[in-house]
């Protein structure tokens, strides 16, 4: 599996086949292997920057996930779902993503356009990060789910009250006198 691969396994690429060789590095080798066409490259890149401010598309647009955001885009393209409808929901300059240090905007910026992209529009946008049961699973460092019912303490009588509860010394540590 490429390096690219394995660092991109996480909430991007939910619900998303991504190539094991997938390159980054080589934009138009990835959007092939997303099977995103330089046509629907084009389009989706001129409704992204119809749809978001010209300093947000151009971030979104240069960082190097792009890709993998442009090959959900042209999924939900060709299913006939507004992909332009759900990212304009990022462009208010009030948007949570984008309150932060200036050295994570990027970051911010694409798992915010993510949400949109994978939260139907009649539900509000999550203010924090979503939790990706699949990527949790394939970062998992256990070799199998623990599948053991927990241990039941055995059943003992019942507890006297505080009050009449017998007390025994604490054990003595160390020399004794």
């Amino acid at each position: 599996m490429s390096t690219d691969a394995k660092n991109l396994w996480g909430p991007l690429t939910e619900g998303l086949n991504i190539p094991r060789d997938l390159d980054l590095g080589d934009r138009a080798r990835a959007l092939h292997q997303l099977g995103v066409t330089p046509g629907a490259h084009r389009t989706l890149m001129s409704r992204v920057n119809e749809t978001l401010p010209e300093r947000d598309a151009t971030l979104l647009v240069s960082s190097r996930q792009w890709p993998v955001l442009a090959h959900r885009m042209h999924r939900m393209a060709q299913e006939g779902v507004p992909f332009a409808a759900h990212l304009a929901r990022i462009a208010p300059d009030t948007a949570p993503w984008r309150t932060g240090p200036p050295s994570d905007i990027t970051t911010r910026l694409l798992l915010a356009a993510h949400h949109a992209l994978t939260t139907p529009l009649d539900q509000p946008l999550p203010t924090g990060p979503r939790v990706s049961t699949t990527a949790a699973r394939s970062r998992s460092t256990t070799t199998a789910p623990d599948t053991t019912p927990p241990k039941q303490p055995a059943p003992t009588e019942p507890a006297a009250p505080a009050h009449r509860q017998q007390t025994a010394p604490a054990p003595r540590q160390g020399h004794g006198r």
